[in-house]
């Protein structure tokens, strides 16, 4: 074999084999490195999309929180301006029903003082009818002297 003859051979045999590669095999291999390209862009896409989600999602997560905690402490503190209401308002009551029971106690006092001083005086006007009775040596109408009585007890009173 004359070595012209192999390499024409051989060129024929490599042209041949490069149309069959680019008609038959190169196609597939391209689309199938386009689809892969593809895939990954849009992987890459929505890998970029998810994390702005979950940025925004920590952002509106972080606001809920802020949001909540606003709110939890307006709610304690109305829950505390209404225990102060609530206490001053029984501490009002009560003061006033102390005043109130110490004006009633007060009354009483006044009241049992009178009908005290009103027994003592009607004790000591029978004593003196019962005294002065004796003194005189006869007895002395009560009915009869009541205004003397009463100006004689209302002297022991005083004095």
């Amino acid at each position: 074999m004359n070595l012209n003859a192999t390499l024409i051979l051989q060129m024929i045999v490599l042209i041949i084999l490069g149309i069959v590669t680019m008609k038959f095999i190169w196609p597939p291999l391209i689309v199938a490195i386009d689809e892969r390209r593809r895939k990954i862009a849009e992987g890459l896409a929505s890998a970029e999309k998810s994390e702005k989600s979950l940025a925004d999602a920590k952002q509106a997560a972080t606001e809920i929180l802020k949001d909540a905690r606003a709110q939890a402490s307006k709610i304690v503190d109305q829950a505390n301006r209404r225990s102060n209401e609530l206490v001053d308002e029984a501490r009002g009551t009560a003061i006033a029903e102390g005043q109130r029971l110490v004006a009633e106690a007060r009354q009483n006092v006044t009241l049992e003082s009178t009908r005290a001083r009103e027994e003592l005086r009607k004790e000591v006007a029978s004593i003196a009818v019962v005294g002065a009775g004796k003194l005189l040596g006869r007895e002395i109408d009560p009915k009869a002297h009541a205004d003397l009585l009463e100006k004689l007890a209302l002297e022991i009173e005083r004095g």
